[in-house]
């Protein structure tokens, strides 16, 4: 087994977008394995928008990270040493266990991927918690019918890219919002979707309501900003908008310029009949991943959905990683190869 352990600690809290003098990389000595615990050595890191508002110090769905503790994320390792008949050596297992070279726990909490999974990392990304996020998010609080204009934003994302594939597995035509041109061309051309608009470009609002002929029927929101302002006032009456993220919103520190415009939001709202639901995806549907399970890996064998990684190397890599996909800079779905497998 590893003598040490590398660990990547929240230093201080970010002002603004994370730098590395917020984070403070450790080495540490692993204890000896008890009784019940097993060793495991992380191979890939997953790294997800939620990860920004753990940074602060504020109320939110679940408690901050400490400052001085590891940064926490769901994790792909596989068993280096066993002491616990539950787990053999060599067997791969999904995680809680952060940013880290390696993790002693007792087993509880942990998914078990088996000896040989064709595709390990992807338990952090479309079989895992963004493809899970799109599928209930999509079909229990979009309820898309056929026919409808579905919008999604962060279109070429984890989530993003989900959401407008199962919406066209269900019949819908669908936008996708993205930012560049190759992102919009790989989601019309491999991913499948009827259009899909360049957020960076001048007339994005009016390329937007143009590719929206018939308005809005489901909008699933994963950035706000100004996607959100041009997304609003072609909502159609009845409307359904799941609320997933409001990733332009993660690393601002005060409100932006310009009038309030909330009474228009909640008057557009009432008089469309509009719903807005946020949702928290293992709080509220946790009961219903095996649904979800099944239907994915029909989907995936059937090559209904495409799913895109992109793999940066080296833990000391993870910040400039981590705010490159809050930025945008990603191009399909965030992971860190930590180290090699066993």
């Amino acid at each position: 087994m590893s003598a040490t352990s590398r660990q990547l600690t929240l230093a201080s809290r970010p002002h603004g977008a994370p730098t590395d003098e917020n984070f403070e990389l450790k080495t540490v000595d692993l204890p000896a394995l008890k009784d019940g615990e097993v060793l495991l050595r992380t191979i890939y890191l997953s790294l997800d928008p939620y990860m920004r508002g753990r940074m602060n110090d504020a109320k939110s769905y679940a408690d901050p990270v400490n400052v001085g503790d590891v940064m926490v994320g769901a994790t792909v390792c596989q068993v280096e040493e066993s002491k616990n008949d539950k787990f053999s050596e060599g067997e791969w297992v999904l995680a809680y266990t952060g940013w880290q070279d390696y993790a002693i726990t007792n087993g509880e909490g942990l998914m078990q991927l088996g000896k040989e999974p064709a595709n390990p990392s992807y338990a952090l990304g479309i079989m895992g918690m963004p493809g899970f996020t799109a599928y209930m998010g999509l079909l229990d609080i979009g309820a898309p019918k056929e026919g409808e204009t579905v919008v999604v934003a962060a279109a070429t994302g984890p989530v993003g890219a989900t959401v407008g594939q199962i919406a066209k597995i269900k019949g819908c035509k669908v936008v996708g919002v993205a930012g560049g041109s190759e992102k919009c061309t790989h989601a019309v051309e491999k991913l499948g979707f009827d259009a899909c608009i360049d957020h960076k470009a001048d007339d994005f609002a009016e390329q937007l309501e143009k590719a929206c002929d018939n308005g809005i029927d489901v909008y699933y929101e994963n950035v706000g900003g100004k996607v959100f302002d041009a997304v609003l006032p072609l909502l159609n009456t009845a409307a359904r908008v799941p609320l997933c993220g409001l990733v332009s919103q993660y690393n601002a520190t005060s409100l932006p310029e310009g009038p309030d415009r909330l009474g228009m939001l909640m008057g557009q709202l009432l008089t469309k009949r509009i719903k807005m639901q946020g949702f928290i995806i293992f709080d509220d549907y946790g009961h219903r991943y095996d649904e979800f399970a099944q239907d994915m890996q029909k989907w995936l064998q059937d090559g209904k959905v495409q799913y895109r990684e992109h793999m940066v190397e080296g833990i000391e890599n993870t910040i400039s990683a981590f705010n490159d996909m809050l930025s945008g800079k990603n191009f399909g779905k965030t992971v860190v190869k930590i180290n090699e497998p066993l």
